[in-house]
């Protein structure tokens, strides 16, 4: 029986920088990677070069078999290979890196546990992205309850240099700023959904997926956010969002 990965013991390392995959590009502006720093693990998991490198080009559906059977080198890898994904798909949900590094280390520590319900093994990018999301969910159904019973903290400023490119307008960042302040009065679920479909562009089988519901769901979500988004937003210069309008349709 292979042994049972422990929370706390195993330290995730920091990702390496390397171009994003197909399928990371987002609808709005590129987002620089935010403060992706994260534990280094203890001696007891590292091993040689030779070895890391050997795993290296090997696909995810490999490394998740073997990851399901203990291999620690497996684990390092994936986590390397898709750390960037999860911390940026966490960002642009909450609007802000705030105990984001927490949420993917434990997001990644939750599939770990669980590799052996992996059914499709190529999936491991798309079923973690659905962990970050359900723990992003889950933090701001919380935030939330403690507002209303008066022992929340108050809410962290979007940052605008997390979410966008040096190269964004201040237009953009204007646009980018109200839409997100708009989003933070909308019920979770229906500020995921369209976060994933509307700034993070993907497909709205995709969205379906991360947020595990039925497409039909998504969509009245989606739609709903939109009508909301619609009635609210103002852009001072007359034009129309290309956030919201370009994606959202």
């Amino acid at each position: 029986m292979a042994p049972r990965l422990q929370r706390g013991r195993l330290r995730l390392v920091e990702p390496s920088h390397r171009p994003t995959t197909e399928g990371d590009e987002v609808a709005a502006t590129e987002a620089p990677d935010p403060r992706a720093e994260a534990k280094r693990p203890p001696e007891t998991s590292r091993v040689p070069k030779g070895s890391r490198s050997a795993l290296a080009d090997v696909p995810d559906a490999q490394l998740v078999g073997l990851g399901a059977e203990g291999d620690v080198q497996a684990l390092e890898i994936l986590y390397r290979r898709h750390a960037a994904f999860a911390i940026n798909l966490a960002t642009r949900i909450e609007g802000s890196p705030r105990d984001v590094e927490d949420i993917v280390h434990d997001a990644f520590l939750r599939a770990f546990e669980r590799l052996r319900d992996l059914t499709d093994r190529s999936a491991f990018r798309g079923w973690l992205g659905s962990i970050v999301v359900h723990a992003v969910r889950s933090r701001m159904r919380r935030g939330k309850l403690l507002n209303l019973l008066g022992l929340g903290r108050a809410s962290e400023p979007v940052d605008l240099d997390a979410l966008t490119s040096p190269e964004a307008s201040p237009h953009v960042r204007a646009q980018l700023a109200q839409i997100y302040a708009l989003l933070r009065t909308l019920p979770a679920d229906e500020r995921i959904a369209w976060t994933l479909r509307c700034i993070e562009g993907h497909e709205l089988e995709a969205v379906a997926g991360l947020t595990r519901c039925s497409l039909a769901t998504v969509k009245r979500r989606i739609t709903r956010a939109q009508r909301f988004l619609d009635e609210h937003f103002v852009d001072p210069t007359g034009k129309e969002d290309p956030v919201s309008k370009e994606v959202c349709r």
